[in-house]
């Protein structure tokens, strides 16, 4: 009876830290989800209005929140800026990482880094537009850390480069700079691109990955 009763407490016990766990996983998903929907509408009013015409107030009203509900949420307008001028740069550093774990060629984790950097760009365009016009606008510490992600993309994005020239797959005098001039290639593609527009994402995501291996001049006729 004894160990039955230890059993049952135990049971008991392990429910009770099994519901506080879900309670808790259930509270996390939807402050993201809460946190979501702002950014989501900020990144509306910053990319159609600008960042410094658009107020706390305005994003309120239109997601039938009260100012104070925001700032439960974010600190202040600045730091809405900053989440989202940095969405860009982080899934591309993903996807750059991504790329390089794929076992393959530099000419082939060249080739996947493009396609889903490119897609990344395009899915997200609303956001990297309103860092491209808005970057002026940030703090100095948050422009500081979005320019270190930056630097870490084409840091990482040279090593490739470099380890294709090293293979004789691409043709280029400077890696490093090649990197920049990649990175500005795609960057641009969201402040042109037109969804619904003459060019599909599928056509604009070929063109990009075409135009940076002509770029990289692949060596003997090399592609991925």
């Amino acid at each position: 009876m004894h160990q039955n009763a230890e059993a049952n407490d135990l049971a008991e016990i392990m429910d009770k830290t099994k519901k506080k766990r879900a309670g808790s996983q259930l509270k996390d998903e939807i402050t993201a989800y809460k946190r979501r929907r702002i950014l989501e509408e900020a990144s509306h009013f910053f990319f159609a209005s600008g960042y410094e015409a658009t107020t706390l107030d305005s994003i309120a009203e239109q997601l039938n929140v009260t100012k104070p509900f925001i700032y439960s949420y974010y600190k202040n307008k600045g730091e809405l800026l900053y989440e989202i001028c940095q969405t860009g740069i982080q899934l591309s550093l993903t996807a750059l990482e991504e790329a390089l774990a794929v076992e393959g060629t530099p000419t082939e984790q060249l080739k996947i880094l493009v396609e889903r950097v490119a897609r990344i760009i395009i899915e997200n365009q609303r956001y990297i537009s309103v860092y491209l016009r808005e970057e002026k606008c940030l703090l100095p510490e948050d422009a500081r850390r979005i320019r270190n992600l930056r630097h870490t993309f084409d840091t990482k994005l040279s090593a490739l480069l470099e380890k294709g020239k090293q293979t004789g797959e691409f043709e280029l005098a400077q890696p490093s700079r090649t990197a920049i001039w990649v990175s500005g290639l795609l960057s641009w593609i969201a402040l042109w691109y037109n969804d619904g527009g003459h060019w599909s994402a599928t056509e604009v995501v070929m063109d990009a990955i075409t135009m940076v291996q002509k770029m990289v001049q692949p060596a003997r006729g090399v592609h991925g």
